[in-house]
């Protein structure tokens, strides 16, 4: 099993230009000013309207409903929301059928509204992917993809449970190691709370924070992974639905091996689309005159890093699972990373020249790249998933699922079919083999999903749109390469903003025309 990828995490798809982000004009963004109303005349300012609600989520002490309220001040970390971010802790019952019990405290982060008090429409929370992703850190990083809706939302995101700043899960040598060094690593550092970190809880999680927010319903954004979170909120909470985006949606029908098939078959199309574009457009192409000698070129460029890792800068080294991970974050870029694949991969091969790559992929990567060994990401990341899943069979049948992997990539099957052994030996129980999403009677959800999705595949979000009901998924299609189509594509954007600006979803069966068309 990898060292380095256990799993393909399931992100946002973010352009090459948007993934690229100056904090000189982070800090730039938005002062003092914009937070305030000023009447026609421009003589006077109105302070801030803060919203309250009166639903609070049921079966919760009174200290954690109407007793509590969020302090929000200055941000002391990430660096980026040290201007112009408020954050905040919430404390929220570790087990939600002891409500009265241990509490644990949620890391929040928030950017204001900068529009009239009397357009706002309360706060979208965002969720940006993973499992694994701080939403602290991943609100500054983004916040450009999202800003045009600071008019009418504030900004919040937060630290779901397992990550950053909410009870982060230690899997290292030690206590303080933020690294993964097994399950047995997680039981002994972090026994008492895993049980506690998968979706559901942190779904639950979030009605409280809405509450706390003084929403009624809860307006929410999540991609990939937090379109799971999402979905999930809304099978608990269907009345407390306000307005939903699910974008590049997990497929709810798929178990965790499942998931791992679809997946691989999915990012290989896209493999070989990126293949025969090259073939025709780019000059002397790494990759060669179409998808079946790119498949054989690959293969001898995995056998030689195999045999022999490439210096990739810094004293790193580029193996052969690592080429495999590397080239499926610049598929997820859709058309905007073929090009610098096209040269990353000429380095590579020509000259051994593995910094490219690696550093390519690194900076485009998000937020949850699960081999930082800056942060926990990647200890989340499996800890999370194998709370959710409850798929423990045994190796035989582990030993069947990767080989049917393997087999149907020629690419990426041997990096893709590690993933099945994710949570053989997870000393806990999971919650379930897919996850509930129905959710009868809630306000219509927009489920985006492109159709060139190497990470999560299209058909995962036609499954996700019926699953939640009838009447409440309503899918939006797009025919975009790459993980995630907003804000990239015009067409999507403009039908996903109309929705969380006045509650309208696309007509059934509209199509957004992109890379793809």
């Amino acid at each position: 099993m990898s060292d380095v990828h256990p799993i393909r995490s399931r992100r946002p798809g973010l352009s090459l230009g948007v993934r690229i982000i100056s904090v000189l004009v982070l800090v730039a963004i938005g002062a003092v000013g914009a937070w305030l109303k000023h009447d026609a005349s421009g003589r006077s300012a109105q302070p801030r309207t803060e919203f309250t609600a009166d639903n609070p989520p049921p079966g919760l002490p009174a200290a954690l409903t109407t007793g509590q309220h969020l302090h929000w001040s200055r941000c002391t970390s990430p660096p980026t929301a040290r201007t112009a971010y408020e954050c905040a802790v919430m404390k929220t019952p570790l087990d939600y059928r002891k409500p009265a019990g241990r509490t644990i405290d949620v890391a929040l982060i928030r950017r204001k509204a900068t529009g009239p008090n009397a357009r706002r429409i309360g706060s979208l929370v965002l969720n940006f992917g993973g499992p694994g992703v701080s939403g602290v850190r991943g609100l500054p990083e983004y916040l450009d993809q999202y800003e045009p809706l600071l008019d009418r939302y504030d900004l919040v995101s937060f630290d779901p449970r397992g990550v950053g700043g909410t009870i982060p899960v230690r899997c290292g040598k030690t206590a303080d190691d933020t690294g993964f060094d097994g399950a047995e690593a997680c039981a002994e550092h972090s026994g008492a709370l895993v049980p506690y970190i998968g979706t559901s809880h942190t779904a639950r999680d979030l009605d409280l924070m809405r509450y706390l927010l003084g929403d009624e319903r809860l307006h929410y954004f999540g991609v990939s992974y937090g379109t799971a979170l999402g979905a999930t909120y809304a099978h608990l909470y269907p009345s407390h639905v306000g307005r939903l985006v699910l974008e590049a949606p997990v497929d709810p029908t798929e178990d965790l091996s499942e998931e791992q098939l679809s997946q691989v078959k999915a990012v290989q199309a896209a493999f070989d689309r990126f293949a025969a574009h090259c073939a025709a457009r780019i000059r002397h192409c790494p990759t060669g005159d179409g998808p079946e000698e790119a498949a054989r070129r690959m293969a001898q460029l995995s056998d030689r890093l195999a045999k022999k890792p490439a210096p990739a800068g810094g004293g790193r080294k580029l193996d052969a699972d690592d080429l495999a991970y590397a080239v499926s974050d610049y598929l997820d870029l859709g058309t905007d990373g073929w090009p610098p694949l096209a040269k990353a991969l000429t380095a590579l091969i020509d000259h051994n020249d593995a910094g490219p790559l690696s550093e390519g992929a690194g900076d485009n990567g998000s937020a949850d790249g699960a081999s930082s060994p800056q942060d926990d990401s990647r200890a989340a990341q499996i800890a999370i998933t194998c709370a959710d899943s409850s798929l423990r069979p045994g190796f035989e049948r582990l030993d069947r699922d990767a080989a049917r992997i393997e087999a149907a990539s020629p690419v990426f099957g041997e990096a893709w079919s590690t993933g099945v052994y994710l949570c053989y030996d997870w000393p806990f129980d999971g919650e379930r083999a897919t996850p509930q999403v129905g959710a009868d009677g809630a306000a219509p959800i927009l489920v985006v999903g492109g159709t060139g999705d190497p990470t999560t595949p299209f058909p995962g979000a036609r499954r996700m749109a019926r699953a939640l009901g009838d009447g409440v998924g309503v899918l939006l299609t797009a025919e975009e390469e790459g993980h995630g189509t907003y804000p990239q594509n015009d067409c999507v954007t403009e039908a996903v903003d109309t929705y969380l600006r006045t509650g309208r979803t696309p007509a059934v069966g509209t199509v957004c025309r992109g890379s793809m068309s």
